[in-house]
């Protein structure tokens, strides 16, 4: 009963109003990688855009996470790093709504982020990353939008983590 208590308090917790507020940042940074994707799945073929000197566009589809990492034609792993992406995703939430201010702006970027990915994941068995950086011949991972976010955001929870005193 005790932990059935926990969960009421914790879901009135997620519908304070300014965790809603964070929440609606995290769907807005959803839909605009959706938009971008969509963008790019209907308008570019196979074929690289080049832009200019260090930005292409250029599609590939990435069945591995964070840049290509765990890339694998196992359904197995596959279905347990995606299940395990949606767990982190709900504990992100979670650790949103319990958080100060600050921390809630760093985890709902994220969040959006993550849940643009994850939604690719579940549709298209894969991720489209279509931004790619290079200087002459080096080129950086392929990516999109939603990793931006992730990125930022972690980074912002890395410098805070070490440089801001709570």
């Amino acid at each position: 009963m005790l932990f059935l208590n926990r969960i009421r308090e914790k879901n009135k917790d997620l519908l304070k109003k300014e965790n809603l507020l964070f929440l609606t940042l995290s769907i807005m940074i959803f839909f605009i990688d959706r938009i971008t994707k969509l963008k790019i799945l209907t308008n570019f073929s196979d074929e690289t855009f080049f832009i200019n000197d260090y930005l292409n566009i250029d599609l590939i589809w990435n069945i591995g996470i964070g840049f290509g990492f765990l890339s694998t034609d196992s359904f197995l792993i596959y279905s347990l790093v995606s299940i395990l992406i949606g767990l982190i995703i709900l504990f992100l939430i979670y650790a949103m709504a319990t958080s100060q201010k600050v921390d809630k702006f760093i985890y709902s970027i994220i969040i959006g982020g993550a849940l643009g990915n994850f939604y690719d994941r579940l549709t298209f068995k894969a991720v489209p990353d279509f931004i790619d950086l290079h200087y002459n011949n080096f080129h950086w991972f392929t990516f999109n939008v939603a990793d931006i976010f992730i990125t930022f955001g972690i980074i912002i929870f890395v410098i805070r983590s070490f440089f801001v005193k709570s």
